[in-house]
């Protein structure tokens, strides 16, 4: 799970887009990626205006901000 959309997203579409695999959804607040459908191209982040997708190495702490994010939203 390395792309993840961050707080940053302005829901602009430029990801969705631009994504291949249609892995990424536009949500009430902030894009979405599912990881199952995505293919790490890294389209989506270099698509981005706002920065708002980055790239974690660590799948554990992708997850745990995933966590975070639902725990917390907006």
């Amino acid at each position: 799970m390395p792309y993840i959309v961050t707080d940053a997203c302005i829901l602009c579409g430029a990801c969705v887009v631009g994504c291949e695999n249609n892995a990424i959804t536009e949500g009430d607040t902030q894009s979405h990626i599912d990881v199952e459908l995505c293919i790490e191209c890294g389209t989506c982040e270099r698509n981005c205006p706002s920065d708002a997708i980055i790239y974690v190495e660590d799948a554990d702490a992708a997850e745990q901000l995933e966590v975070q994010k639902a725990d917390h939203p907006g």
